[in-house]
């Protein structure tokens, strides 16, 4: 195994690669087909994407896998429908039907108007068919083996919701959230709020932190780019994504930096801010922070050795 591992570790440069998720790929079967496109097994997503749902799907390549915990804007965007008067197990259209509503289903102003309550910090529970894991298992896995677990409720926050058309049974919508929220789960909520069911009918994702889906591509480029040796084209630099201040280190600096030392602020940097410092080469060598005393700590430097004595 570890020889076969190490058999397709290619080197190149790390950075971001957005995918267009078709619908019906999970995100790890994104994450195999980059892999492969990219010749190394360090790439992760970041933000899974249900089956069901299209859309952009950021992947972080190589080196900057250690990079998404300072990408400062998370928030994501969707665009999506949901059906109203029938609710599924799943939440979305993939599950099975649970209820059908017989009566007359709720107007358009009904509808936006319950959409609008959600707006705001709000606490949902994770849906059955989700990765959330319940003592180390996902709970789609016990879901599918036909086991119901309570789940505590967890804050998320939604920060617009554009009801964009409505005919019945179909809302089409726009939804700007944070990390964490279900749209299934949203769809669920209005539909027992309004007495009548629902479910997500279809997702996508227009926006994930930084990256747009207008720069996403599709697998089937991606795969053809792959096989002409011209994948990388499409990543996008770590130093782009971060969206700091850049700070160009001499040769004496980077070496240090890469040892976990402190080096020298400029002076025009306020303490507690963050920097991306690049090596002399202009290739970004780590995420550091400015010190009282005009110092820069690394955070996490890419490109580290043992620390020096």
């Amino acid at each position: 195994m570890t020889k076969a591992r190490r058999s397709i570790e290619r080197p190149g440069p790390a950075g971001f690669l957005l995918v267009d998720k078709p619908s019906g790929w999970t995100s790890h079967d994104v994450v195999d087909a980059a892999r492969r496109w990219l010749g190394t097994r360090r790439v992760g997503h970041l933000g899974t994407l249900d089956p069901l749902a299209t859309g952009v799907l950021p992947l972080a390549v190589r080196a900057a896998t250690k990079l998404s915990p300072f990408i400062a804007d998370n928030r994501k965007s969707y665009v999506g429908s949901i059906e109203f008067g029938i609710a599924t197990d799943t939440l979305d259209a993939e599950g099975q039907v649970l209820h059908r509503h017989e009566g007359a289903l709720p107007d358009e102003r009904a509808i936006d108007r319950a959409l609008r309550g959600f707006v705001g910090d709000i606490e949902q529970v994770p849906p059955m068919y989700s990765a959330v894991k319940r003592a180390g298992v996902p709970l789609h896995r016990l879901a599918r083996a036909g086991k119901h677990v309570e789940r505590a409720p967890k804050p998320v926050r939604i920060d617009r919701i554009e009801l964009l058309s409505y005919q019945a049974p179909i809302a089409e919508l726009e939804v700007d959230c944070s990390p964490g929220t279900y749209l299934r789960s949203l769809a669920d909520d209005v539909g027992r709020q309004l007495g009548c069911g629902a479910h997500l009918r279809n997702l996508r994702r227009l926006r994930s932190g930084p990256f747009s889906v207008d720069r996403a591509v599709v697998p089937e480029r991606l795969a053809e780019a792959a096989a002409a040796g011209k994948i990388e084209r499409y990543l996008i630099p770590a130093v782009d994504a971060l969206g700091l201040e850049v700070v160009r280190l001499g040769p004496e600096e980077s070496r240090r930096v890469q040892h976990g030392c402190e080096v020298g602020a400029p002076a025009r940097l306020g303490a507690g801010s963050r920097v991306a410092a690049l090596e002399p080469s202009g290739e970004l060598l780590a995420v550091m922070e400015v010190l009282p005393g005009r110092r820069l700590k690394p955070l996490r430097v890419l490109q580290s050795v043992a620390p020096a004595d």
